[in-house]
């Protein structure tokens, strides 16, 4: 490993995320973590007087890669919440940057911490591990700091990183999936069915190898025996937007399907459309028949992103009255929102960015999509867009504001993350170029956070240590303190102020520290997907909030060994 960084890193990666695997109770570690620890233990070993190192460019590379992607992925959720619901959401996010900032910056100058001690407190307690990137890269950018300190300071940010976010992940789990749903006085796993239901759902309890019994979606065939004279148009404004005619056979001959045709006795309909739309259609036609050789619509279903500003904020019942033309035939069976999957009902609000799954006969899924968006592309990434994007980003870092005594700065962390998520919404709305498919994003992303901690942690894990010696107490304690003020806040602010229901607050709580083991943590529990509501809001806002906390520390600590 001494002689070959390129197994030195891929070994950190492999036992790290082998270790983030460990589960005790609803924990586990996570790879980012896992990554940290075997590569701070791999990193203080010595062989013949050395340690093993990687060149601190892969570090910045990876880092760059890892921020970029992080608000490319988050950019069109990030835009799409800037309204009264997304801000509403976002008091709990800014309330949270607040909070771990001021906190860290007390507890720093209290116990009178260098400032890479204290700048990893404030990343490891908020557990994002962003902020380690932002904050070292403002400690090198210091006035009068040498190349020395920088080494020494940010391994102090790595080291109290580790500690403060281990145990402020137990904590936040702990806290979103056992604690507060008794607070609440509530069953997090029925309230979450409760809302579903309210929300007008289906079977909220799949898992992803799971497939309903009775599919919500479905097609029948029905005799006319009752339904005689009885026009498309009148049948269809009977059931709303849940189903429509796809197909009418009278006799031997298939008929254009029309609003204004009557349909005759004897003819056979085929009805499709949500179950019990589908189900109450037939009350009114008469008797189901089985499959009609000539009269079987094939169904197309497509990935489909949002792109129409005139449809961001409302619900899928106000896009239904608002765009009825557009939205016949076509029904929707999935929402995805920042790699998460959203209970797809009348009253999920969609997004510009959001992935939609419908299904419709071809020509009007295709007419939807021409109406709200546009297809998912697989097409391979365009590094001429990326590439500008990053470079925009490094520069934007450079920038250096002078605040009193305090010389803030971006960085390339925060530079990128605003490049990031100027890039990924514009894409957003001209998908025709920049592509930067989901899962290219989100594996860059994985990958270059997991190689920037992992040179971290092997730079960091000489010094790692005596730090520990020296606040044995103090950094768990800063990581449990920084968690359960903010969260307890989060909780009576959104109960008393907000009024958000108690299965979403909670997911919002775990997106407000950026926790995706919290989340996975609360669905489990919940056996639902509702949560994830609250949680993809802050989740997004505090993704671009928090990393900036970094920067701003460091600027207001200064220089302080």
């Amino acid at each position: 490993m001494q002689e070959n960084a390129v197994l030195a890193l891929f070994a950190c990666l492999a036992l790290g995320y082998l270790v983030g695997k460990l589960r005790v109770g609803p924990i586990t570690l996570g790879g980012i973590c896992g990554v940290l620890i075997v590569s701070m233990v791999i990193g203080a070993q010595t062989v013949n007087g050395k340690h093993i190192t990687v060149n601190a460019d892969v570090k910045n590379v990876a880092f760059a890669l890892f921020i970029f992607s992080l608000g490319y992925i988050a950019g069109p959720g990030f835009v799409a919440n800037l309204n009264a619901k997304g801000l509403r959401f976002g008091v709990l996010s800014l309330m949270e940057m607040i909070v771990v900032l001021l906190m860290a910056t007390a507890i720093t100058k209290v116990a009178d911490l260098d400032t890479g001690t204290g700048a990893g407190i404030l990343a490891g307690s908020a557990t994002e591990s962003a902020v380690v990137g932002t904050a070292q890269d403002a400690i090198s950018k210091l006035p009068g700091i040498t190349p020395e300190q920088v080494q020494t300071l940010s391994a102090h940010v790595a080291t109290a990183y580790s500690v403060c976010y281990l145990f402020g992940l137990i904590s936040i789990v702990l806290l979103t999936s056992q604690i507060f749903p008794r607070l609440l006085r509530i069953d997090l796993a029925e309230a979450s069915r409760k809302l579903w239901e309210k929300m007008r759902g289906g079977n909220a309890t799949l898992d992803s190898d799971q497939e309903a019994a009775m599919p919500a979606l479905v097609g029948r065939t029905y005799q006319i025996t009752k339904g005689d004279g009885l026009t498309i148009q009148a049948l269809e404004e009977s059931v709303g937007v849940h189903a429509s005619v796809e197909g009418v056979k009278r006799g031997t001959k298939v008929l254009t399907v029309d609003p204004r045709l009557r349909l005759a006795l004897g003819d056979r309909v085929l009805v499709v459309g949500q179950r019990n739309a589908v189900m109450a259609a037939g009350r009114e036609l008469g008797p189901e028949t089985s499959a009609i050789p000539g009269l079987d619509s094939p169904l197309a279903q497509r990935e489909l992103v949002v792109t129409t500003k005139e449809i961001n904020g409302l619900s899928v019942n106000e896009i239904n009255r608002r765009f009825p033309e557009p939205n016949e035939g076509v029904y929707l069976t999935g929402v995805n929102r920042l790699g998460n999957d959203l209970p797809a009902t009348g009253e999920t609000e969609i997004h510009i960015g959001d992935t939609l799954n419908v299904v419709g006969t071809k020509s009007k899924v295709e007419r939807f999509q021409k109406a709200f968006g546009a297809k998912v592309r697989t097409e391979s990434a365009d590094w001429i867009y990326i590439g500008l994007g990053i470079c925009l980003g490094v520069l934007l870092g450079e920038v250096v504001v002078h605040l009193g005594s305090a010389n803030l700065t971006l960085g390339t962390g925060g530079g990128c993350l605003i490049s990031g998520l100027m890039f990924g919404w514009f894409r957003s709305t001209k998908p025709t170029f920049g592509a930067y498919p989901p899962v290219a994003a989100a594996t860059m992303k994985d990958l270059g956070l997991a190689v920037f901690i992992a040179v971290t942690g092997l730079s960091a894990g000489p010094d790692a240590g005596p730090l520990l010696k020296k606040y044995p107490l103090l950094l768990p304690l800063s990581g449990i303190a920084m968690v359960l003020i903010p969260a307890f806040l989060g909780l009576w602010i959104g109960r008393r102020f907000l009024k958000i229901e108690k299965p979403i607050l909670i997911g919002a709580i775990a997106g407000q520290q950026c926790s995706t083991p919290a989340i996975t943590a609360v669905t489990n529990t919940a056996q639902s997907s509702v949560p994830m509501i609250g949680y993809t809001i802050t989740y997004t806002l505090s993704n671009f909030l928090l990393p900036l906390t970094g920067p701003i520390f460091v600027g207001l600590i200064g220089l302080h060994l």
